[in-house]
């Protein structure tokens, strides 16, 4: 018998964190950082679409691909 001892199994690190979510991002309008708003904007088979838009002024600043999917699961059926 051979008996690795002292030899762990192989893991993976472990991610502290999944995604990122943007509370504040730059407006070119509004000249600073302002909270945003994150609209849906597409339900793709790759991923779900959003837009990040100004709370004062509306203006997009920013978008994400988000590759969970969870709408598009409700789309097959």
């Amino acid at each position: 018998m051979n008996f690795d001892i002292g030899r762990q199994p192989s893991r993976k690190p472990k991610s502290q964190f999944d995604e990122f979510e943007a509370t504040e991002l730059y407006c070119a309008k509004c000249r600073q950082a302002v909270p945003v708003r994150k609209f849906l904007l597409l339900i793709l088979p790759e991923g779900d679409k959003y837009e990040y838009r100004c709370v004062y002024c509306g203006s997009k600043v920013g978008d994400k691909l988000d590759r969970s999917g969870q709408y598009f699961d409700l789309l097959k059926t």
